[in-house]
């Protein structure tokens, strides 16, 4: 394949003999984990049985979602659908490079069945893929889609992540938006998912705001994007700011800190993706406008049982899963599971993190915020 730039994930291809399958697996998407458990579909090929080791290599530790949802969601499914017999072998790369790719030649030694891979940096991983293929070992890219042969990609529709981010600012402020000066925090370069969450936001900000200031934050650093948002300030003036893009919540709440020490009256929109704890509760407060919430649940299962039913070689239910396609800048056509998103404002916060079980009323409504939940309903 020649290489080229990524285009927003479509559906390219209908596999209509599993369309069915694929409707009712989507049934399961929220609320429902412990009830999804592997079953024998007849599809089954000939392969291996639930003897298996998962290899599971995550990027960070800063994020909260990865080691408080994802690694146990994957453990918790890989088990229901080995009845118990299957192992997770699990490795975070805690943002090195280096060290994810070290994690990721351990797995090959060790001859694991599968690898899902979340990726530092999904340029610097393709070599490792490479050498997994090699050694016939698959690998899933999990979140962020790696270069290199993977052999399928799960995520969330990351163009359009940046779009309801978008969205959701252009909504907040209404009539004046066109004359709205809006500071645009991007992700880490290497991230793939950072070009795709710009591209969302930038598509449906361009015209209906003006976008005085982007900045590219590496390594989603909160310290670097919170040294930008000062710069930013510093250039505007901190109200000549009437909102902040941001693409997650750690740099969500680097941008506000970096506002309200400028001596804001009233902190303007910012927007965020993760729905992590903190900025739930800053949604609660008034603080940040709105989150992406990406439900972890449907993101976790899907991701263990494509790579359970990779290798034992049941192809129908691994079609049923994968049913879009995507192209990296090394691979065109990978299999793909793409998840919707969800914005969260304080109009929804019960209706979804606390619906889905993600955090309870109690986590998010301690003493500090009692009051502000109490202002909501949430309680």
């Amino acid at each position: 394949m020649n290489a080229r730039t990524p285009h927003r994930p479509v559906i390219r291809r209908a596999r209509t003999a599993v369309a069915a399958a694929t409707a009712a697996l989507s049934l399961t998407a929220c609320g429902a984990v412990g009830g999804i458990a592997g079953g024998d579909d007849g599809s089954q090929e000939p392969g291996k049985g639930d003897d298996l080791t998962v290899g599971l290599l995550l990027p960070d530790k800063t994020t909260a979602r990865f080691e408080r949802f994802d690694h146990p969601l994957i453990k918790k499914e890989v088990a229901l659908l080995t009845h118990g017999r299957g192992k997770v072998a699990y490795a975070n790369a805690e943002s090195s490079t280096r060290r994810q790719s070290r994690q990721f030649q351990k797995l090959i030694a060790d001859r694991v069945d599968v690898i899902l891979v979340d990726a530092v940096d999904s340029r610097a991983i393709a070599p490792d893929v490479r050498r997994a293929k090699e050694a016939g070992i698959p690998v899933i890219a999990y979140d962020r889609l790696a270069e290199g042969p993977v052999d399928a990609y799960v995520s969330h529709d990351n163009e359009l992540v940046g779009e309801v981010q978008a969205r959701a600012l252009v909504q907040r402020l209404g009539s004046n938006s066109l004359n709205s000066k809006v500071v645009m925090m991007h992700g880490d370069p290497g991230d793939p998912n950072t070009a795709r969450f710009k591209r969302g936001a930038v598509t449906e900000l361009k015209g209906d705001v003006k976008i005085v200031k982007e900045y590219d934050v590496r390594k989603w650093s909160p310290e670097a994007a919170k040294e930008n948002m000062r710069k930013a300030i510093a250039a505007v003036g901190a109200d000549g700011i009437a909102a902040v893009y941001s693409a997650n919540d750690d740099m969500a709440g680097a941008a506000i800190d970096a506002l309200k020490e400028a001596g804001v009256g009233e902190v303007p929109p910012v927007t965020g993706q993760d729905a992590n704890l903190d900025a739930i509760q800053r949604i609660v407060a008034g603080e940040q406008y709105m989150t992406v919430y990406k439900p972890f649940e449907l993101e976790a299962t899907t991701a263990a049982r494509m790579a359970v039913y990779k290798v034992q070689g049941r192809d129908v239910a691994f079609d049923a899963l994968t049913q879009d396609l995507v192209d990296s800048p090394t691979h065109e056509d990978v299999p793909a599971a793409l998840q919707t998103v969800v914005a969260v404002t304080r109009k929804n916060i019960e209706d979804t993190v606390v619906a889905d079980g993600v955090y309870t009323v109690r986590q998010i409504c301690t003493p500090e915020y009692a009051a502000d939940c109490a202002a909501i309903g949430l309680g």
